[in-house]
């Protein structure tokens, strides 16, 4: 007769994220799992399509953090968001706690709603916008965005009013971020993995007035020891 491991995570349980977290840590070396409302998954196997863009989405990000004193960034870290989600994902940005960042680490791990969350979504579309849309509007995630592939897409949600807001790109066909002052995309740029004119792009918005005043800002919140 067989017996089951009670200890082990299954997809499709349903857990709180203590538990889950608990759980997880005793996992073997290799599986990612993602408790997303109070359900556990297991993604399945990543294609190229989404490797390539995850790696691009990351330079981009580490591109605006290196000319962005203050702000920090991570890819696939698990995040403890609340009692009913800690997902794993693609990327994320953040100010720094000390400077007035929505963060903090618990044991190592990062706590509470990063600024701005970045998922690349193929076979996991449906998730994306759907449940971890939903976790990451109620924790507090103040910009979701979502790279969608096959068919390319992107979907940038802004939050109003405690909701996430669709935003269409500007007439010039770029993407701004609101919390983050200065991070621009251009998305055909990034389909294209055209890297010229993604970074030409990214570089523009770092050398607005507003991503001035953003880094100014936050280094006015800075006290040296």
């Amino acid at each position: 007769m067989s017996t089951i491991d009670r200890t082990a995570l299954v997809a499709g349980q349903r857990l709180d994220r203590v538990t889950f977290h608990e759980r997880y840590e005793g996992m073997p070396p290799g599986t990612r799992a993602e408790l997303i409302g109070g359900v556990v998954h297991m993604p399945s196997p990543l294609r190229g399509d989404h490797g390539k863009v995850s790696r691009l989405i990351s330079g981009w990000l580490l591109h605006y953090q290196r000319f962005t004193r203050g702000v920090l960034g991570a890819d696939n870290a698990s995040t403890l968001l609340d009692d009913e989600a800690e997902p794993q994902p693609d990327a994320s940005l953040f100010i720094r706690p000390e400077l007035g960042g929505r963060t903090r680490l618990e044991d190592g791990f990062i706590a509470g709603a990063p600024e701005l969350i970045v998922e690349v979504a193929r076979s996991s579309r449906r998730i994306d916008l759907g449940p971890k849309h939903v976790d990451y509007e109620r924790a507090g995630v103040l910009e979701y965005l979502v790279v969608a592939l096959d068919p390319d897409e992107v979907f940038w949600h802004f939050r109003r009013d405690e909701r996430f807001t669709l935003m269409a790109p500007a007439p010039d066909g770029v993407h701004r971020s609101e919390v983050f002052p200065g991070l621009w995309l251009d998305a055909r740029a990034l389909f294209a993995e055209d890297l010229d004119p993604l970074f030409a792009t990214l570089d523009a918005g770092l050398a607005s007035p507003e991503h001035a005043a953003f880094v100014a800002g936050l280094a006015a919140r800075r006290v040296d020891p």
